[in-house]
């Protein structure tokens, strides 16, 4: 009788999942939560109505007109790109918006998309030069911004457009179930945007160009319809901005949108977008928007110098960069 024969099975090595504690920390937008989470808590120990209802109102709006640029140039980078004339194309969007309520007649409800479709062509006009004719995005947007600045001044001469109505401050003042209506068009297109990136086809190129754009090439990516419907997208959600900032203030102000370029910027990078291209959140980027209204809020609260806030701003850029470069490493 002879012994039966076993096979040995082959050795495997056991690789357990990673923690919720680690697949946290691996998120792009970690850093920023756990840093905006420690901010509020710092500023309601410090402060006796930082927490109020209207100061939170405050803030959310504050951070959904940024966010809304920060959102487009979000999408820009991701591209390997970037956009250095969303101030300026909010500004004049504002401005033609207010002119088309105001000179035109046009109704109110039709102002916003016309508005969008207008910034919408300022995006195409960036994305033709940049990806029909590979020329640099920062030496075209850097012209474009002083084009898109300076048809704002010659059309107004300096001077606001105003009144716009109260059929139309519905958009920047009003609120829906307590929650400001420029809050909700900013979560609702952070919403499509996540949508957009995760589970359609564009957003997936849109990363696959931004990390690799020879590589996107032999894939068969049409990469060119890409970065230009990325810069068309800044081009459109820095005008949703802009007209509802002139909707919140009852003025097409020359002005607006003076700021929101670095505030854009910094609210993607905080949010763990690269600079490179090919890595980004959106989430992340709309963390990064109420992060920096939440530190201009808490400045104010404390009565700390404006003259230090691009002071402050500038150091948590910097801790971010850092903590994201040690996550990475992990």
């Amino acid at each position: 009788m002879t012994a039966e024969s076993h096979s040995a099975a082959p050795a495997t090595t056991f690789r357990p999942r990673p923690g919720l504690v680690a697949r946290f920390w691996r998120w792009e937008a970690s850093g920023i939560l756990v840093a905006l989470i420690a901010l509020v808590v710092v500023l309601s120990l410090s402060t006796d109505n930082f927490l109020s209802s209207y100061n939170m109102s405050v803030v959310a709006r504050q951070a959904a007109f940024v966010g809304l640029v920060a959102l487009g140039q979000t999408l820009v980078l991701l591209v390997g790109g970037i956009d250095l004339s969303v101030g300026a194309a909010a500004g004049l969007s504002a401005i033609v918006g207010s002119l088309l309520l105001t000179m035109f007649g046009v109704h109110p409800y039709l102002v916003i998309p016309l508005t969008m479709a207008f910034g919408l062509m300022l995006g195409l006009i960036n994305g033709a030069f940049i990806a029909g004719l590979r020329l640099n995005p920062f030496i075209v947007t850097l012209a474009t911004w002083e084009i898109f600045a300076g048809m704002t001044l010659v059309i107004t001469k300096g001077y606001p457009i105003r009144p716009l109505g109260e059929t139309f401050a519905v958009f920047g003042k009003g609120e829906i179930l307590g929650v400001p209506v420029p809050v909700v068009i900013f979560l609702a297109a952070g919403i499509i945007l996540i949508w957009m990136l995760t589970q359609t086809r564009l957003g997936r190129n849109i990363f696959a160009v931004g990390g690799n754009r020879d590589a996107a090439v032999l894939a068969g990516i049409r990469v060119k319809y890409v970065e230009l419907t990325a810069f068309a997208l800044a081009g459109m959600f820095a005008a949703l901005a802009g007209i509802l900032f002139a909707s919140r203030m009852d003025a097409g102000q020359p002005s607006v949108g003076e700021g929101w370029l670095m505030g854009a910027i910094t609210a993607a990078i905080l949010g763990g977008t690269s600079l490179r291209g090919g890595q980004g959140s959106i989430v992340g980027t709309m963390l990064g928007a109420l992060l920096l209204a939440v530190l201009a809020n808490g400045t104010v609260l404390l009565n700390v110098s404006g003259f230090w806030q691009r002071v402050i701003v500038g150091c948590v850029v910097l801790i971010a960069v850092l903590v994201d470069l040690f996550r990475r490493r992990d």
